[in-house]
């Protein structure tokens, strides 16, 4: 089968495209022919090795995927032969074949396009998990989400909006800002142009945000944090502007505020029921028309370096998707 290979930490260019030997299967995994496979922030940090983990040289980057299942093992019942599913890998999906752990391949509904639902899994899955279990998002709260044109920031706007809170989107030009309105921001900030510790203030009467959803991180963090809301939790969700901050550690005790860490992918696999139920509340709100992932660009698997590329550069507003067979 063909993949993209990582044979040594670098920049995208330096990803190769080869044949490589099927994946082998166990009893507890499912081999997908992957139609298409979703491009995630992460993916442009792992293979330069600054990610959290350092996957085992050479490996195949991309989490998201979605494909036909080839075969399954012995303990896998949910799935079989010829099912077309969703899922969600720590990597590997940048190829034709993939395995994928039983308790995180789920049945693709009928009417959802295999690029589509390639782009719900890690946005969606990372951002509801986000409001919902860690920031505790409650109906006629504020919530800033910076970097809201991305692919998490993007799906927090949507969900925010559907969970019944007031959505300020914060992003870095206004282009991406008014892709933040149709998906249903009240309020939006340009960053680069405004300084947003004092909008976040105009736009609250001084109030401040409850809760905050930051996968930018660098120079945006303390200024969110500080126009936070009495009680208000800051959700660190990534690091997209490639400096993890510094906090003073007062901030929190002066606003009885809660910083708390989000990373769906260990929450994914450590407590596979609760991730179960939170994606079939999705795909629920995917069926009545009430969740759209925006789609910038759908790349052949030849060339995953240019979307990556196009992810790092920030041109990239939803999702990026790679076709992979």
């Amino acid at each position: 089968m063909k993949a993209v290979v990582c044979k040594q930490f670098g920049p995208p260019s330096s990803l190769v495209l080869e044949e490589v030997e099927s994946p082998k299967l166990k009893d507890n995994e499912v081999v997908v022919q992957v139609k298409a496979c979703g491009v995630n922030f992460p993916d442009t940090l792992i293979i330069q090795g600054l990610y959290q983990f350092k996957p085992e040289l050479p490996f195949t980057p991309g989490s998201d995927i979605a494909g036909v299942v080839k075969h399954v093992g012995s303990n896998i019942n949910h799935v079989k032969p010829g099912d077309e599913v969703f899922g969600f890998v720590m990597h590997g999906g940048y190829a034709e074949e993939v395995v994928v752990p039983g308790n995180a391949c789920f049945i693709k509904p009928p009417m959802m396009e295999f690029p589509i639902a390639a782009s719900f899994m890690m946005a969606y899955g990372t951002s509801y998990h986000a409001l919902k279990d860690r920031g505790q998002l409650k109906e006629g709260e504020t919530l800033l989400v910076l970097g809201a044109s991305g692919g998490v920031g993007l799906a927090a706007v949507e969900l925010g909006k559907l969970m019944g809170a007031r959505v300020i989107a914060a992003a870095s030009s206004d282009t991406k800002l008014t892709l933040c309105k149709e998906y249903g921001a009240a309020e939006v900030i340009n960053y680069t142009t405004e300084d947003l510790k004092s909008r976040i203030k105009e736009l609250t009467d001084g109030k401040g945000v409850d809760v905050v959803y930051d996968p930018v991180g660098g120079n945006y963090a303390e200024p969110a944090i500080r126009g936070m809301a009495w009680e208000g939790r800051y959700l660190v969700v990534g690091f997209a502007a490639g400096d993890i901050p510094k906090i003073p550690l007062n901030l929190a005790l002066l606003k009885g505020s809660a910083i708390v860490g989000v990373f769906w992918g260990s929450f994914a696999m450590k407590t596979p029921k609760k991730n179960m139920k939170n994606t079939m509340e999705l795909m629920q709100w995917y069926a009545a028309g009430k969740l759209k992932p925006h789609i910038h660009k759908i790349y052949p698997l030849s060339e995953a370096s240019n979307a990556l590329e196009d992810m790092m550069n920030r041109q990239v507003k939803g999702k990026a998707v790679i076709e992979c067979s």
